[in-house]
């Protein structure tokens, strides 16, 4: 007599397997951990933007880019938006950087004159005392991550 799974079994088997799949899914929950991947390099590339802006400031005896100003502006080249690349890329950053989903840009280099391009980062400056915001939108909690020097 031969042994011999049936057909019940197998599909038990297949039932059991495809609820244990679905719990490691959940647990993993691979987009957001793309989301948070993102939310640490919008961190990065606010720090990154700050500091440039800073030492742009050492080196030119605690003036700022005249284009930051009081009002949260996206960096970019497009309307309604500030361009501090020419600023910035070369001495203080090899390049701006992106917002990993909302920024833009037409070609691999974000600061060419002919390229149209938006960081998805807004940047400020105090009236009162010249502290300078760097701010980008999370995606996991949509809070604004802001850092302020």
């Amino acid at each position: 007599m031969k042994q011999a799974f049936t057909l019940i079994e197998l599909l038990v088997v297949i039932g059991v397997l495809t609820v244990l799949l679905a719990i490691v899914l959940v647990a993993i929950n691979p987009t957001r951990q793309f989301q948070q991947a993102n939310d640490t390099q919008r961190r990065s590339d606010v720090n990154a933007i700050l500091n440039a802006v800073h030492q742009y400031g050492v080196d030119n005896k605690g003036s700022l880019p005249a284009a930051i100003t009081a009002t949260a502006t996206v960096i970019g080249n497009g309307v309604g938006q500030i361009d501090i690349c020419s600023d910035l890329v070369t001495a203080y950053l090899a390049d701006l950087p992106l917002d990993p989903t909302t920024g833009t840009t037409d070609s691999t280099s974000n600061c060419t004159a002919a390229t149209a391009y938006s960081t998805g980062y807004k940047i400020s400056k105090s009236a009162s005392d010249s502290r300078v915001t760097v701010t980008a939108t999370a995606e996991v909690s949509g809070v604004t991550i802001s850092v302020t020097r």
